[in-house]
């Protein structure tokens, strides 16, 4: 079974940015998810295992950008202008090849707290 390794999260201002990442033990499609207080986890962005298929929520387009290393195995969201709605718990995922189905367990996730 895969195993994925979330880290990079932190508090920051709005207006400020963050880079998560997410350390898989074999090459996969990654997502990115999170979740707040009382909510449902949400779908954030996905890459696909060679890098050439990305996908957003429309609520992040614009701001974040995920990204991977197949050297390290790892996958990035490089989250810039960030907003206070965007404080959650992000977790990291596998994905199916069309990026469209979560595969697997979920880690620990990594918090990200935004203050206005």
């Amino acid at each position: 079974q895969v195993q994925l390794v979330e880290s990079g999260g932190g508090s920051v201002q709005a207006g400020g940015s963050l880079r998560l990442s997410c350390e898989a033990s074999e090459r996969t499609s990654v997502g990115w998810y999170r979740q707040t207080a009382g909510k449902e986890r949400e779908f954030v962005s996905a890459i696909n295992s060679h890098g050439g298929s990305t996908r957003y929520v429309e609520s992040v387009k614009g701001r974040f950008t995920i990204s991977r290393d197949n050297v390290k195995n790892t996958v990035y969201l490089r989250m810039a202008k960030l907003k206070p709605e965007d404080t959650a718990v992000y977790f990291c995922s596998r994905m199916s090849s069309t990026l469209k189905i979560r595969r697997g367990s979920w880690g620990q996730g990594t918090r990200v707290t935004v203050s206005s």
